[in-house]
């Protein structure tokens, strides 16, 4: 399965699972050296599970091998200052402050 752009500079997704009907999905996300997923909301609970490098947000920083969800209603920056490869499930799409489509949206319209 090739890896696909994202609406965001520097971001790479795989889709491996989307159900437009209830907004579950799960993808591979590969943030490059820098990259930044811009200010959002989580609708609904996301999970990430870090397998490269570090994703970063106001509240820490999950590495490598670590775990973290977000709660519906959370809103933060999420950036990978020296790069990341993390598993995301999402159980509703994110809501972006710019307007941005949700990435699984970008990838599989």
């Amino acid at each position: 399965m090739p890896w696909q752009p994202s609406p965001f500079p520097g971001i790479e997704v795989k889709v491996v699972y989307n159900d437009p009907a209830s907004g579950l999905s799960t993808m591979l996300v590969k943030l490059e050296p820098g990259a930044s997923v811009p200010l959002h909301e989580h609708v609904g609970l996301e999970q990430t599970y870090v397998l490269e490098g570090s994703l970063e947000d106001h509240e820490s920083a999950v590495t490598a091998g670590n775990f973290c969800w977000r709660d519906a209603g959370s809103i933060h920056v999420a950036h990978a200052p020296k790069g990341a490869l993390v598993l995301a499930m999402f159980t509703k799409p994110n809501r972006f402050y710019d307007e941005s489509p949700h990435m699984a949206d970008a990838v599989t319209a």
